[in-house]
């Protein structure tokens, strides 16, 4: 039990954690991953640590749905549904986008696993939601809510005792980090790590790379995400917002953008480590973490350990396929 929750144990843990020989040569770092691109289910990543703990959470209230938010290529809806049908449940996935022109990527995926996915193309996202619970509790289902990323005080829980396996397998390795870098979207997982590092005595500046603008609000959320975690959990609230280490500077274009940065971060890792990083998340998160070990804001000679979060499907959504075709196609041999 963690902070009174336990969780549903759905992922074989613990996840690898790697040397990346070539990455490691080619920067003057000595760098790692962490595999959470590696967990089990749905193809793997890093919601379904906090999943463990939500989905604990909504059948102890007896719920039958689980209902979510994201993006259309949601990596969390993906991982939702694939809980979902591990229990026996139904998944309602709700979307606030532009209206998809096929069923791809992680749509595919999510239909193939049974989920009904709502794609809403303007209006209020929370007038869908009323509507879609209201069907569902009609027809005699109890719907438990999460939301995006699952980034809420009960899927902080996921992150926090990542921190504690991670501090376990490098004391087993003999190996502690100055840096451990991660993707920093809806903020539980770096969070989560953030605060986990803390309470396990896990060794390294923990810095999240932001994929999405980081803004007024983005801080305010930090900050108060921060201080319910610390609530519900009954720590101390020690932190400043001086003691969280964001890079801000990688954002590019935006959320999900096609961000060159983070293709040349994609081809990086696959030709050095046979790696599959994505393009939302992991690539972009990665692709600051080489700018910042190149440029020497990280010094040469640093330990450095990645955490890869999944979302490898992301490379099949036609909006990044057609970049990476585009640099990829000199390679295509038809003879």
């Amino acid at each position: 039990m963690l902070f009174g929750y336990e969780k549903e144990n759905l992922i074989t843990l613990p996840t690898p954690t790697q040397r990346l020989n070539g990455i490691s040569e080619l920067t003057g770092c000595d760098c790692w991953i962490k595999r959470d691109d590696m967990t089990d289910w749905g193809m793997g990543g890093n919601k379904l640590r906090k999943l463990e703990y939500l989905l604990w959470d909504a059948r102890r209230q007896g719920a039958t749905v689980l209902l979510t938010y994201g993006g259309a290529q949601t990596n969390h809806g993906r991982l939702t549904a694939a809980v979902a049908a591990r229990y026996g449940m139904k998944c309602a996935i709700l979307c606030p986008d532009q209206h998809p022109d096929q069923v791809n990527g992680n749509i595919l995926l999510d239909r193939i696993m049974g989920a009904e996915v709502y794609v809403q193309d303007g209006g209020s996202i929370k007038e869908l939601s009323q509507k879609v619970i209201a069907q569902y509790e009609a027809a005699g289902g109890k719907v438990y809510e999460i939301p995006v990323g699952g980034s809420n005080t009960v899927g902080l829980r996921g992150y926090f005792a990542c921190a504690g396996e991670l501090k376990t397998q490098l004391d087993q390795l003999g190996w502690q980090p100055d840096y451990i870098v991660c993707a920093a979207g809806s903020l539980g997982t770096y969070l989560g790590l953030w605060m986990g590092a803390k309470h396990y005595g896990l060794a390294g500046d923990v810095t999240g790379v932001a994929i999405s603008p980081w803004g007024q609000d983005k801080e305010k959320r930090l900050m108060d995400y921060y201080a319910q975690g610390c609530q519900e959990f009954g720590l101390p609230q020690l932190a400043g917002r001086e003691d969280f280490h964001i890079e801000t500077g990688y954002v590019g274009e935006g959320y999900n953008s096609v961000d060159a940065r983070a293709r040349r971060a994609i081809y990086l890792m696959g030709r050095k480590e046979a790696i599959l990083l994505d393009p939302c998340y992991t690539g972009k998160a990665f692709g600051g973490l080489l700018d910042m070990m190149e440029t020497g804001k990280i010094p040469k000679g640093s330990r450095v350990l990645f955490l890869h979060t999944g979302g490898t499907p992301a490379l099949y959504n036609p909006k990044h396929q057609q970049a990476l075709e585009a640099e990829l196609k000199d390679g295509l041999h038809l003879v």
